[in-house]
């Protein structure tokens, strides 16, 4: 398979990166197309990892590829991070996993255009990409090993209180540009609820009863009924170290 890749690759890369034929829904398009057209019936993400994998084995060395970039990534950056760690959390899955495979990479793009509107799916996708580089998706490794049962996210302004589950879990509320807070809880409903009333964090509540909710996200970590306290909150720890938010640091 290898060599009919490396053509596939050479006849459509116009001088770019084999990240970006992954990355890029029309190059990639092109790309498959062209290894059907050289006889390879692989699955797609099968041909998109075989290509990713030689490029780490330094079989597409060549002339330099051409640059990448987007002026306007900061605006995105995190709700790329957002969506890819929530698909990595919900289906044990790694960022090259979801790059590779077309289907998971489109609900990566409806969930980071959620967050942040108005972008590309290759400005989404090489922005989940350049975080990795530059080693800001480090990888939560207790919430691998204690996974959560079910991940939902929605904006606060359209919650339904009852609605939230009243089981126990973690919980996140982030805007498109940053998380805000981190929190565990035993039963999710009632401390939403308090966070909501403003009743909970003085630093945060300040910022909800301030500002305008339009933009403000919730993500609700559900976990098993046999979860310990011990275990939440060290998972509560590690996404305040990974994420940093703002009225954690705060308080």
């Amino acid at each position: 398979m290898k060599p009919d890749l490396v053509a596939a690759f050479r006849a459509v890369s116009s001088g770019y990166s084999a990240d970006r034929i992954v990355a890029d829904p029309e190059l990639n398009t092109a790309f498959i197309d062209r290894c059907r057209s050289l006889g390879l019936a692989e699955p797609a993400p099968e041909l998109n990892r075989g290509l990713l994998n030689m490029r780490k084995q330094g079989i597409l060395k060549g002339p330099r590829a051409l640059l990448t970039s987007f002026p306007d990534e900061s605006s995105y950056r995190f709700a790329a991070e957002m969506a890819i760690r929530f698909l990595e959390r919900r289906d044990k899955v790694t960022l090259d996993d979801v790059i590779c495979d077309p289907d998971r990479v489109a609900e990566f793009d409806a969930l980071a255009a959620a967050i942040a509107p108005g972008f590309t799916p290759l400005q989404y996708r090489w922005a989940a990409l350049n975080l990795r580089k530059s080693a800001r998706l480090a990888p939560e490794i207790l919430a691998k090993v204690v996974p959560p049962e079910r991940i939902l996210v929605q904006r606060v302004a359209e919650l339904v209180l009852n609605e939230i589950p009243s089981w126990q879990g973690l919980y996140i509320f982030f805007t498109p540009d940053q998380p805000l807070y981190v929190g565990e809880s035993e039963n999710l409903r009632s401390r939403i609820s308090k966070h909501l009333d403003h009743s909970d964090n003085k630093f945060f509540a300040r910022w909800l009863w301030e500002e305008s909710d339009a933009q403000l996200h919730l993500e609700l970590q559900i976990f098993p009924a046999d979860t310990t306290t011990r275990v939440r909150k060290a998972l509560e720890l590690e996404l305040i170290r990974s994420r940093n938010p703002l009225f954690n640091v705060l308080r």
